[in-house]
């Protein structure tokens, strides 16, 4: 049996042997297996090498809440791929131009309080500075529809809602499933009205235009 094989037999199970965030991306659209090739592959490595002893006792366990992408989504970030330098938050000046301000959250989200007029008591993914302008983000990967899923994508709504100062950019950063053409409630929330929710895979194009 081929990874192609394996990988379709596998999602027809109640439970995936692995934990991968892509996993619901493709119970969602089956036809992307054969675009995404690297990606099975990938993921059939890993369920080859545990073996059937394992892979049984994987694909027969209790499931498990899904974890959040935050911490993936900073250390991303500290790679300097939007091509803006990265700089802590305690080492930021109102006179720096066009960075990156790292920190955790209740750091970025008590540096928006201070400065930005953000008034949520909540944690912050991501705050940019470009061109005295500022970005604050919540980034989530939606792994599915429903449930926990639709919780984590009305808080970074919630998160483009929030009322800041003049020149301060509230935006969701936002990938998985809820891009895949459907009558589903998130689909249909980001392509009915306009609001800035784009793929992390998007985001230094969009501080470009900023």
């Amino acid at each position: 049996m081929n990874n192609k094989e394996l990988f379709r037999s596998l999602l027809e199970l109640d439970l995936f042997p692995i934990k991968d965030g892509y996993v619901p991306f493709f119970r969602r659209d089956i036809t992307a297996i054969d675009r995404n090739p690297d990606t099975v592959n990938r993921i059939c490595g890993r369920i080859r090498e545990m073996g059937l002893d394992k892979l049984y006792e994987k694909c027969t366990q209790p499931k498990e809440t899904n974890r959040q992408m935050g911490p993936l989504f900073r250390n991303w970030l500290r790679l300097g791929v939007l091509g803006m330098e990265v700089v802590h938050v305690d080492d930021f000046s109102h006179n720096t131009n066009n960075v990156v301000i790292d920190g955790s959250d209740d750091e970025l989200k008590n540096f928006a309080q201070r400065n930005l007029g953000y008034n949520r008591n909540k944690g912050i993914d991501f705050i940019a500075h470009r061109n005295k302008q500022f970005v604050i983000g919540e980034a989530k990967f939606i792994s599915d529809e429903g449930g926990h899923q639709n919780d984590q994508f009305l808080d970074a709504i919630t998160t483009i809602n929030t009322p800041v100062k003049n020149n301060v950019h509230c935006i969701a950063i936002l990938d998985g499933v809820l891009y895949i053409h459907s009558r589903a409630k998130m689909y249909k929330t980001i392509t009915e009205n306009n609001m800035p929710v784009m793929s992390a895979l998007l985001l230094r194009n969009y501080l470009y235009t900023l």
